[in-house]
């Protein structure tokens, strides 16, 4: 598991699915969903550390491995809705979860009925990284946060919504019936939360109808404050992993900007980055480095039918890497030339 690893769903799917889950029910399938590889045409069992799991939870237990089956069997049951014109589908979120006694490991897959929703989307969706939902504590923060993020670039700047709408999504309509007790509890603390943990924040304006409060809008922006404090946080860790895409791609030469591309693009996997690299070093391919950033995504290198013309422009043998150590003398390369 990998907290900078992306979340993607369609945008219909965010915003016309109602369920009801836990809060450590829906780290569990958001982190599996982050797990999904972008050019996975099936889904497939995606494996967790169990101690990973329970860390993810945030439960403390020495009898770690016999809740782990009582917590996947339960979230196994939460059925829920996504309705599309007169059709309403109703689906299990997982299809199977598996473990072996012994093993460390617990092993869950999608329901495949879930694929047009979260494989092969090519446009109206919506990304965001994990990191932004995982150290919510209330369980409405990470629905309302994908309503806002699936809006984030509307025109007219905001997002309207009946509170009765918003309400049956977060399948809270008969929580906190007051509308005063709904605003405090629900809104209002998901608003803390985004604007102190996450890359968005937002103001509200309600709207009446008559004397009663009947929809919301909601005025989405940037979360500058955040963001700035995440980026100066890794801005030296960043500045050395450039360095050692550097030291993989030697030739051709490379701008830091393009090492931090490739090293964003493979998801910090620099074997991934070697190993893609390694390939193509010897072929003839237009566009070098464009090439490698894509090919370096998880999942996306395929190696290709041979018959490629090769060229000599970087006919060399590639230096080799213990990448542990590696990463353990990163912040110790401080005399590097950038």
């Amino acid at each position: 598991m990998n907290k900078d690893y992306l979340v993607t769903k369609s945008n219909f799917f965010i915003m016309n699915s109602s369920y009801d889950l836990s809060l450590q029910e829906q780290k569990i399938i958001l982190t599996l969903a982050s797990m999904v590889q972008p050019l996975d045409e099936e889904f497939k069992p995606y494996k967790f550390k169990i101690n990973d799991f329970m860390k993810l939870l945030d439960v403390d237990t020495k009898t770690k491995y016999t809740e782990v089956p009582k917590i996947t069997k339960n979230l196994m049951k939460k059925v829920f809705e996504i309705r599309q014109g007169k059709k309403i589908l109703q689906v299990a979120w997982l299809s199977s979860a598996e473990y072996e006694e012994g093993s460390g490991y617990v092993e869950l897959e999608f329901s495949p009925k879930l694929k047009p929703f979260m494989l092969k989307l090519n446009s109206m969706f919506t990304q965001y990284r994990l990191e932004n939902i995982l150290s919510m504590k209330s369980k409405y923060s990470p629905r309302i946060y994908e309503f806002l993020k699936c809006n984030e670039f509307k025109q007219q700047g905001y997002m309207q919504i009946e509170v009765e709408e918003l309400r049956k999504l977060l399948k809270a309509e008969n929580i906190y019936p007051r509308y005063n007790d709904f605003k405090r509890k629900i809104i209002m603390q998901t608003q803390k939360e985004l604007r102190k943990k996450t890359d968005i924040s937002f103001d509200f304006k309600e709207i009446k109808t008559g004397r009663k409060i009947t929809s919301l809008k909601f005025y989405i922006k940037s979360n500058n404050e955040v963001a700035a404090t995440k980026s100066d946080e890794e801005a030296p860790k960043q500045k050395n992993y450039i360095k050692v895409v550097k030291k993989i791609v030697v030739k051709p030469e490379i701008t830091s900007l393009e090492a931090k591309k490739i090293y964003d693009s493979a998801r910090g996997d620099l074997k991934q980055i070697q190993k893609v690299y390694d390939y193509f070093q010897n072929k003839h391919v237009e566009n070098f480095i464009g090439t490698l950033i894509s090919m370096v995504k998880p999942g996306a290198f395929q190696k290709p039918k041979s018959n490629v013309p090769v060229d000599d422009f970087n006919s060399y043998g590639q230096r080799q890497y213990n990448f542990n150590d590696l990463e353990k003398r990163l912040l110790g390369w401080q005399n590097e030339e950038d």
